[in-house]
This record gives structure tokens, sequence and C-alpha cells, in this order.
């Protein structure tokens, strides 16, 4: 059984505290609380948490409120592995009145609430699912604000707070429907107080995370953030009948409670605005057609009741519809989800995308022309895709862009290597259109995402889920859910966030080429790169390898160019003309012809004048891609990898946006963690557990500095210190070591003066001190041959040994250390001079006898 050694005084300290702040500070009535505790798990050899209880009762908790539960209540984890413990709660119940209520506890009875938690960190769960237990221990206190607010002010709601009724009146003043009134269940008819709770839960999530930099997005907390504010907005709609930009009007509401706790919201409050806003316009369109395919569906099902999980899943995968939202929107038709048909079509999706990424490793991504479909449609005179709708967007005075629409017809279906004239549904194919506003994977971009609509049918989704380009035809890889034919009429949606993040990229690498030139010199060139909407990938060519301050030269550089905020000119040019711009670098791929120039700060007619010099300051290139059109919509770009794929060839991976912010805010973090540590190893210690410590703290940070998403420049200076400081603990703790095993070496010399062989115990909190102990006592009496022991607290007995070179070859080290591990049930090894292992045994003086045995006949 593992019993809890938890320092009394932290523990006995920390409930006192809470209950002091509970009972006295803010005087609630002691008989509304009752307290939990860890009752033990007999399964993971763990005892009660006795110790917690008895501090209760020592406060003057009734044992009546004092209640034991099992691990699932009162044992904290962090998830499948990591820092846990016992937790001790306390529970508040509303109704009071000298009833007992200790049977409603842990219930999840809305009477009956927790609102503070003290866990006791006290072990680590590892991989296996045992428990360690920590070198350190804690308390990690938790207390509900809102639960305790509604305490307080004697609420039986967290919404009927001050937390919460300045954003749920300003719900109200801006629908104008009935106010909220706290109702819940049948008696919330239409769902309008359900819609107050989650608009005003969502919109404070929502500006707090935007506030500390988390944005709406594709994957990750990002996408989190995504479908909490899809949710919020489908509530403000077709619950509340809300006007479009009616959840970012509710901001103003959220800073007036949080702004005093939270400053970043006052100071960022037309920026969360704006975030919020433009991602509402997006969903809107996409709402309202999800609304007209669940009608649609629901009008076809008939007498069913199980909504078809294909046409969720399709929704979900989309138009960026959550699934709990769905079938919410469902549920209110009385028709539930088809869950099992869902999770299978979630699990082939799962392994396609795995499957697909397999195979793009192996060949390339998307469906590609074969080369006799290519001649074939060369012969029949078909053109190529006008491709130029992709680069029709605006930047508007606001800051935003705008894409023009884009209509085309079905010129050719491409299945099984053929050209066909009509593909059926659930068929995947490639679809050859006339004209679109795609962008097709090339020059080291990824291709775009969205889906096609016929027109006049709008209801139906044929989801594009790659697009490539081969021999001029762009190919648009679907699975249509219905007969697609040549000659119809579509309409194109590219998923315009997935492309705003995706043009981010193109200029901020054209930024970094220019930069690594000006730094490193015009001998440097590019050699290959690779972007998408989360990082760029640059590979180069460089004489030496690129220095710490040269990285960071290179982001000055291009954070100089971000902060004016230059505008991205582009424009097609005559192939030879554009090989004429002085500065440009050198031209070892095949372009089209005529070629698009991309000059940033420069308009393109100036780069192209003969002899001009203009493009010699600034970032010229042959791009197709699709760019920014102002340099400051970069924000910021962190040079987050750098090394050499082979000799002369460097590759650099690097963040831009928010990403590049948040990995400068963790250097910075990892930065002052180092300076903290550093300043402690220079402080020494005559403490070998201390000295032992550190060194492992070193390590410890090591492996985070090398591993985390932070600037090169920075991670290289951190880990010079940290190669230094790891230099002067492993320094530090020979040094202890070496002064250890002089003293207790001179105390064996004193009990076995002049003895040919000596065998003993000593403590030792290593085997490299035990082997140094058995060196020095060699030393000290030459001739002699030493084996030692070592019991530690944990069971284990260390052994090292050091045979006289006079006794050889008869008496071996090694020899003499296995015999006496194996006895004790352990392993050893080493030479015929020295050697050292570990066993277990309760028998210490029956594993000594064994070492003296085998020594004699040896001797």
């Amino acid at each position: 059984m593992l019993s809890f050694v938890f320092p009394h005084s932290i523990q006995e300290e920390a409930c006192g505290m809470a209950w002091e702040l509970l009972t006295q500070i803010y005087e609630i009535p002691k008989d509304h609380l009752y307290i939990t505790y860890f009752g033990g798990d007999a399964s993971l050899g763990l005892s009660p948490d006795e110790e917690s209880r008895d501090i209760w009762l020592s406060l003057g908790v009734p044992p009546s409120h004092v209640l034991p539960f099992p691990l699932r209540e009162n044992f904290w984890e962090m998830g499948e592995t990591g820092p846990c413990g016992p937790c001790t709660e306390i529970h508040y119940d509303h109704v009071g009145g000298g009833r007992h209520a200790a049977a409603l506890v842990n219930q999840d009875s809305p009477d009956v609430v927790e609102i503070w938690n003290l866990v006791f960190m006290q072990y680590s769960r590892e991989a296996d699912g045992s428990l360690r237990p920590l070198p350190q221990h804690h308390v990690d206190t938790g207390m509900g604000l809102e639960r305790l607010v509604t305490v307080l002010q004697k609420k039986r709601s967290n919404y009927n707070t001050d937390l919460f009724t300045p954003i749920l009146d300003a719900i109200h003043k801006g629908c104008g429907g009935p106010g909220y009134q706290g109702l819940v269940g049948e008696a919330d008819v239409g769902s309008v107080n359900m819609a107050y709770r989650v608009v005003a839960d969502h919109v404070r999530t929502l500006s707090v995370c935007i506030a500390d930099g988390v944005y709406p997005g594709m994957s990750g907390a990002e996408l989190v953030l995504r479908r909490i504010l899809r949710r919020a907005v489908r509530f403000c709609s077709e619950v509340l009948h809300t006007p479009p930009g009616f959840l970012a009007s509710l901001v103003p509401a959220v800073v007036e409670v949080l702004g005093d706790a939270y400053p970043e919201l006052r100071k960022n409050t037309d920026q969360i605005m704006n975030v919020i806003h433009d991602n509402e316009a997006a969903f809107l369109s996409s709402l309202l057609r999800g609304r007209r395919i669940i009608d649609r569906t629901l009008q076809q099902m008939g007498p069913s009741k199980l909504f078809p999980g294909e046409v969720a899943w399709s929704l979900y995968g989309n138009l960026g519809f959550p699934l709990d939202l769905i079938g919410l929107m469902i549920e209110e038709k009385g028709i539930q989800m088809d869950w099992a048909a869902l999770d299978q079509l979630a699990q082939e999706d799962a392994k396609r995308k795995a499957q697909t990424q397999q195979a793009e490793q192996l060949e390339g991504s998307g469906v590609r022309l074969d080369v006799h479909s290519l001649a074939q449609l060369q012969r029949d005179g078909v053109p190529a895709t006008d491709d130029s709708p992709k680069y029709a967007y605006t930047l508007g005075q606001d800051g935003r862009y705008a894409f023009s629409p884009c209509q085309a017809t079905v010129l050719m279906l491409y299945k099984d290597q053929s050209l066909q004239k009509e593909v059926g549904a659930g068929q995947r194919c490639g679809v050859l259109l006339d004209r679109t506003s795609f962008y097709a994977e090339q020059g080291g971009q990824a291709h775009d995402r969205g889906y096609l609509v016929r027109l006049g049918q709008q209801d139906v989704l044929f989801p594009v889920e790659s697009v490539q380009l081969s021999g001029g035809y762009v190919i648009h890889e679907v699975t249509p859910p219905e007969t697609l034919q040549a000659g119809d009429r579509v309409q194109l949606f590219v998923d315009e966030v997935q492309r705003l993040a995706c043009r981010v990229t193109p200029p901020a690498t054209h930024l970094l080429s220019f930069a690594l030139r000006h730094v490193l010199g015009d001998q440097t060139e590019q050699r290959g790169s690779h972007v998408t909407a989360d990082q760029l990938r640059f590979d180069f060519s460089t004489q030496a390898p690129v220095t710490t301050q040269q990285l960071r030269e290179v982001e000055g550089v291009i954070q100089e160019v971000v902060d004016q905020n230059e505008i991205v000119y582009m424009a097609e040019a005559p192939l030879a003309l554009a090989g004429g711009i002085q500065g440009l670098r050198t031209m070892n791929e095949v372009y089209p012809d005529p070629v698009r120039v991309v000059s940033v700060g420069v308009p393109v007619e100036s780069v192209l004048t003969p002899n001009s010099q203009a493009a010699m300051q600034t970032s010229v290139e042959l791009c197709c891609g699709t760019h920014l059109l102002q340099t400051g919509a970069v924000q910021d770009l962190t040079i987050t990898s750098e090394h050499q794929l082979v000799k002369g060839i460097s590759r650099i991976i690097a963040v831009t946006g928010e990403q590049a912010k948040q990995a400068r805010e963790v250097g910075q973090s990892l930065a002052k963690e180092v300076d903290s540590l550093s300043a402690r190893v220079k402080q020494g210690s005559s403490s070998l557990p201390e000295v032992q410590s550190l060194s492992k703290e070193v390590g410890r940070l090591t492996e985070e500095v090398g591993s985390t998403a932070m600037p090169q420049w920075q991670r290289r200076e951190l880990q010079a210190i940290l190669k230094a400081l790891q230099r002067a603990a492993n320094t530090a703790i020979r040094k202890l070591e070496i002064s250890q095993a002089a003293e207790k070496a001179q105390g064996l010399l004193e009990r076995h003066s002049k003895q040919p062989v000596i065998i003993d115990t000593i403590p030792a909190d290593s085997l490299s001190i035990l082997m140094k102990v058995v060196n020095r006592l060699c030393d000290k009496s030459p001739g002699a041959s030493v084996l030692l022991l070592s019991p530690q607290a944990s069971g284990e007995v260390l052994c090292a040994c050091q045979v006289s070179k006079s006794a050889l070859p008869t008496f071996s080290a090694a020899d003499w250390a296995l015999a006496v591990c194996t006895h004790m049930g352990g392993n050893a090894g080493g030479s015929g001079i020295v050697a050292k292992g570990t066993g277990n045994t309760k028998d210490l003086q029956g594993a000594l006898t064994a070492a003296m045995e085998f020594a004699r006949t040896r001797l």
C-alpha cells in the first residue's frame, strides 16, 4: 500500500486557509459546507487519505460532513500521464436550513455543488499506468469563481450573478425579444433561455481567448474556438433572430464585466470585435446553406427518426458545422443523430487521410492526369483551364479581403485513368472546369480547399479535396454526392480562412529569401520551398553555417519590411523581360511565359525597366502563388529551426503571425527559467542531492529548449548557456562525490587496516560514489582487494569492487561482482580489475558472506 506522505504542515495550512476564507472572511455558514477526501484504491495500492480527513475534523467540521470518495471523484490527474495526487473538495449546499445533504454530494445535484478543490500533487502517472512519487510536493488550489460568486450573491445559478447579467441584458437589448428568465428543459419554450446562456458564455470565452492571442482556426485550440464561435452564431441567428454582426456587438459588455481583471480586453477591444465579426460573417452564409440542407434531408426522411450520418459529416467537413450543433438543430425537430454511422465515417476519414498522407509521401498528392488522357484533351482541342480568377481579390479600406465570385462549366470528368462525361454518386474523380478560382498545388504552395455547387441547386455540396495542375489543366478532386455530368454549371466556393492563412506564407517566404541574401550575401540561392497555412519551409545554399547573430539579423530585416507595410505589386511579364531584372535570383527553374512578377514596395513596371537598380534593394521574385497585398499582414516571422541538410545546403522552418508571436513569448519564458537556474548553479551548494537536483533541472530545460517552437537564434544561445551549466553541475557533483568518497574511505581504512580483502557495507547515494570509495580505498591500501555494498531505501543494493593486480588472473573483479549480485538476484559487469552491479535482497549479511567465500576460493 502506498501511504500519503505529503508534508503535514503544508496540507494543514492549505486546508486551514480555505476554511478560514470561506467561513470567516466570506462568512459562508459552516453547516452548508461538505468536505470530500480520497477514500483509497486497493487496485492501485493507494491507502485512504486519512491525513486530510483528520485535518478537517481538527478544524471543527462534523464527521457527518467529511466524506470519503473513490478515485474517480477525489484523485486528480492532468491526463493519461503526468503529475497527479489525491484531492479534497469543499461542496456547498444551496438549500441548507439544517438538512443533511451528504447523499447529494458528487451526485450532479444543482443544489449541492463543488466550490473548492485542493490537489496534493505527489505522484507522477507513468506511461505504463504506474504511479511514481514526485521529488517535490505541492498543493494545486482550484476555486470556481462563478460558483463562489453565486454563493456570495445568494443566487442559484451562475447566470444570475453580476458576472453574467450585464451580458444577458445586452443580449436582450440587442434582440428585442423576451428577457432572460432562467428557464430550462421543457419550460424553456423555443430554447430561448438556453440561447441566452450559450451566447453569454461563448462571447466571454471568445473575447478572453482572442485577447490572449488565440484565434478561430483549423487545428488544436484554434479549431475548438472556431466551433464555439459558430455555435454562438447559430443561436444568435436562428433562436434569438438577431441581425448579422450581433455577436461582435456584445464584446463591450464583456469588457465592462471583465476588463478590470483582464486589461488585455480593454486594450484589444476593437481587434476582438473585428475577429468575431469576420468569422461571424463567414459562417452566416454557410449557416443558411446548411439549414436548407438539413430541412431538405428531413423532408426526404419520411417516418424515420434517425438523421443520416453522411449528411451530418458533409455539413461538418464542408461547411464547418460542429457536430453537437447539428445534433441540437435536429433534436429541435424531434430527430436523433445516427451516431453509429457518423463514427464509422469518422474512422474511414481518418484511415483515408492516413493512407493519402502515406501515398503523398511516396508519389505526390491528388488526382493527376495520365499522359494518355492529357494527349486526348489536347487532340480534342479542350482549352487549358483559365485559373486567373484565383487572383481576383481586393483589399478594402477596412483591411479585409474581398473575393470575386466565380462560375464555371464542367468540361470533363476523370476517373480510373480515363476521361468520362458522367460520374455517379460516391465515386471519387477529377473535375475539369473551363475556369477556376481554386489555387492548384504548385510553386511550393499548398492547394486550396472548398466546394462546388450546381447553379440552381445550392443545397448540394461537392467538396473539393485537392487541386492539382496537369499540363495546363486544373483538376479538382471531388467525391460527388450526386451524379455529376459534363456541361453542368457550377459555382465555386474557396475556403477563405484557409486561403488567407496560406496567403501569408508566400510573401513571407519571399521576404526570407531577400533577407538571407541581404545578410549572407548574393551567393545565397534558394534550393526549394513549401508553404502551408501553418508554416513555411525554405532550403538554400550557403558557403558556411549560418551563425546565431546572422539568424537574428535575418529576422530583423524581415520585421523592418513588415513594419513598413509595403505594398506587394504583382503583374505578368514576358519571361525574357523578367529575366533581365537586376538582382533577380538565378532562374534555374522552368517558368511559364508570360511569368508573374511579385515585387515588394516597388511597382513591377519600375523593376522591369532596363538597367533599373530598383530591385536590388527589395524582394522581387517570379511566383505564381497567391499573395497578401501588403506586407503588414505578415505581422511577424520567426525562424524556429535552421540546420544543414547536406554540406552547403541548409533548411529553415519559420512561422508567421500569431504563431511567430507565441514562439517569441515561449522563448522569453524559457530564457527567464534559464537565467534563474544559472544563478542557482553559480551560487553553488555543499549538498550533493541539491547539486544533483540542479543537474537534472539543467537536463530537463535542455530537452525543453531543444524541442519547443521558439526563435532558433535564442534556442542556440540558451543551449550554449545550458551546456556550460551542465559542465559546472557535473564538476560540482564530481568534487562532492570525491570528497564524500575520501571521508568514507578513511573510516573503512581505520576498521580494516592492512587486510588483503576488505568487504563491508557503507551508505552511498549512488553507484558512482560507491565506486569512488572503492578506488580511494585501494589507493590508500595497496595490494588489497575491496568489495563494498550499499543498501538503498528502495530495497536495491549497490555493489562495487576492485581487485589487486597481483591477484590476477586467478581473481577477477567481474566474476566477483557477478557472483555477489547473482546471489542478490541482480546482475553485474566490468573488467578483471574493477566491476559494479546491483541486486535486491533483505539478507545483506548473506551477501557479505558470499563475497568473502568467493574471495577465499580465489586467493
